[in-house]
């Protein structure tokens, strides 16, 4: 992702309920619980302690979307097929500013109630651990965007033309029910009605579009694991190219027309970029990849799984940035907002990786450059393995600092190792997660070097260190 103001970076409020938890058990349904837990209101996560769930894992999401762009309305029904993953007699979803009209578990109308970005649902009988059950959220409202601890906006942005969708850390809960935190992902499928004339992207593959009394629906799917934050329906007036690549990826760019002609000569070199990283990271995850490309001025880019999207048209260092993390932070997803570095050094070392190999400054010209800025400059303001709260995790020090670990690494075990611990990392951890330990165990294992001082002193000592 890349933050306000920083190129290359990036980058609760509603009616408290007042119904006790007995009074509330009415709301929208009647039935009898069987003594069960509630499920956590939160993933446990310290920088954001409401984002996630507690109880059940997420296998699916099917999202049916209409968007009145000039009225600014969006009506949902999200079907969640899901696991509980402990005897609940109720679970929390994360949803924010939207009217909530009616919620089934299995069919049956459950009980629901708000308590600030909190949807608290309470089916008719407890869900014993190991069931699989499907939750039905019927909800509708116009959804905003919110504001994170550095003072960004994510989730669901209204633009001039439609919305531009970009959910990390915390946006997804603006605009559908989830389990909205990396350690839970999940596969989708989003489908999104706009007035004829829009074009409504989201991730993974297009299965049709049909047009009819003036509007027209877009169905996508994606199959592979998904964190929410990574998902989007991004509305606009689009330029679209679909083509395949020679390793048989599908490819869907769609550019808002104010941007094309800044985009095209960027976006014609996402073959090759996605070639050069996968001999460099190994083979690319997914079936589709692509760009969308907006006139939004929000200040960022993110990596949307399979399909980055920009605020306007990227440079190549941001093109090289966002494809890298559909290894490093999407197909490899984290557990905890705190190993952010391990989506953002990454994808930041492979902007150097590329300027290195295409003819301008080496990685370690970079690094030296980065370097010499002074013990008081922000670049050693805090350790990136260990950033300290949600408003730092988008910050220079993850994102420069996190690739200069990078380097120390890569100059500690040789090109031929490092390469390997790359490669490993990816195919070890596909479709699943990874976490700063995992990693540091696999390069020790893999380079036989003992690394934990190079890992403590570039990840998690306070100020500018010792260079090797």
């Amino acid at each position: 992702m890349t933050p306000p103001s920083r190129p290359h970076l990036r980058r609760r409020t509603a009616v408290l309920a007042t119904l006790p938890v007995a009074l509330a058990t009415l709301v929208g349904a009647a039935g009898t619980t069987m003594p069960g837990k509630a499920g956590a209101s939160g993933a446990g996560d310290p920088y954001f302690p409401l984002s996630g769930n507690g109880g059940y894992h997420v296998r699916h999401y099917d999202l049916t979307l209409r968007y009145d762009t000039s009225a600014r309305h969006l009506d949902g029904r999200a079907a969640l097929s899901a696991r509980a993953t402990e005897d609940l007699s109720r679970f929390d979803l994360d949803l924010k500013g939207l009217k909530v009209t009616r919620v089934t578990v299995d069919g049956a109308p459950a009980a629901f109630r708000r308590d600030g970005q909190e949807l608290v649902v309470t089916p008719r009988r407890t869900l014993r651990a190991g069931r699989d059950f499907r939750v039905t959220v019927t909800y509708a409202g116009t959804p905003k965007p919110v504001t994170d601890p550095d003072g960004s906006a994510d989730g669901w942005i209204p633009t001039d033309d439609g919305a531009f969708v970009a959910g990390e850390p915390q946006g997804a809960m603006t605009w559908f029910p989830s389990n909205s935190h990396p350690k839970d992902t999940s596969s989708y499928d989003i489908t999104v009605t706009v007035p004829r004339g829009r074009t409504a992207v989201s991730n993974g593959v297009l299965l049709g579009r049909r047009t009819e009394h003036g509007r027209t629906t877009f169905r996508w799917r994606e199959t592979q694991p998904m964190a929410a934050y990574l998902a989007t329906v991004t509305i606009g007036k689009f330029d679209v190219e679909q083509y395949t690549t020679h390793d048989g990826v599908h490819v869907y760019n769609a550019v808002d027309p104010r941007e094309a002609s800044a985009a095209a000569p960027v976006l014609k070199k996402l073959p090759s970029v996605l070639s050069w990283e996968s001999k460099l990271f190994g083979p690319y995850p997914f079936r589709s990849a692509g760009s969308i490309v907006d006139h939004a001025n929000v200040g960022y880019a993110l990596e949307t799984q399979t399909r980055p999207l920009y605020d306007s048209a990227p440079d190549i260092g941001t093109l090289v940035h966002e494809n890298a993390h559909q290894w490093f932070g999407d197909s490899v997803a984290l557990t905890a907002w705190k190993d952010i570095w391990l989506n953002e050094g990454f994808a930041t070392y492979a902007e150097w990786l590329y300027t290195e190999q295409h003819g301008g400054d080496s990685a370690q010209k970079t690094f030296d450059t980065l370097y010499a800025r002074p013990a008081g400059d922000h670049l050693w303001a805090f350790p990136p393995g260990d950033p300290g709260s949600g408003g730092n995790i988008f910050d220079t020090p993850v994102y420069a600092r996190g690739a200069m670990t990078l380097h120390e690494l890569r100059k500690a075990v040789g090109d031929r190792d490092f390469f390997r611990i790359l490669r490993a990392w990816t195919a070890g951890h596909r479709g699943g997660h990874g976490t700063t330990a995992q990693f540091e165990a696999l390069a020790e294992r893999i380079s036989g070097k003992r690394l934990d001082g190079l890992f403590h002193t570039w990840l998690f000592t306070k100020g500018k260190p010792n260079s090797a």
